[in-house]
């Protein structure tokens, strides 16, 4: 089995951590923990590095435990949902967790919903954390 993990070190992002770390060690899954910077090529390469060394500490919580993970710093340029939704059919995932927070009407309509994305559009099972 195949769990993919969307990760922005938020504090909803670090629940999903720890979901995904459960259905991992109860189903003898592989774990892949994902982040998708959507500047593309324009992102500060400061801001490259903080993402990667918040994506290595992830996967630091996942070895400790002996669960096999990958980290994935996806910087092509797309939102994060097709991100993620592309990522989930090149490698198969069985299962996508993510973490939501609320956001008001406006805020969805100028930001868009990666969440919403990803349940659309996902070609497996999302579990969103709140």
């Amino acid at each position: 089995m195949e769990i993919m993990v969307g990760y922005d070190d938020s504090g909803v992002a670090k629940d999903a951590l720890n979901i995904a770390m459960k259905h991992a060690q109860a189903f003898g899954a592989n774990v892949h923990i994902v982040t998708s910077m959507v500047g593309g090529i324009d992102v500060p390469r400061k801001e490259f590095d903080r993402v990667e060394k918040k994506l290595e500490y992830a996967k630091s919580l996942f070895k400790d435990k002996n669960i096999p993970c990958k980290t994935h710093l996806l910087v092509r340029g797309l939102e994060a949902g097709e991100d993620l939704v592309q990522l989930a059919e090149d490698t198969g995932v069985d299962e996508i967790v993510i973490g939501i927070k609320r956001r008001s009407k406006v805020g969805k309509l100028l930001f868009g919903s990666t969440a919403q994305y990803l349940i659309l559009h996902a070609p497996c099972p999302v579990l969103t954390i709140k």
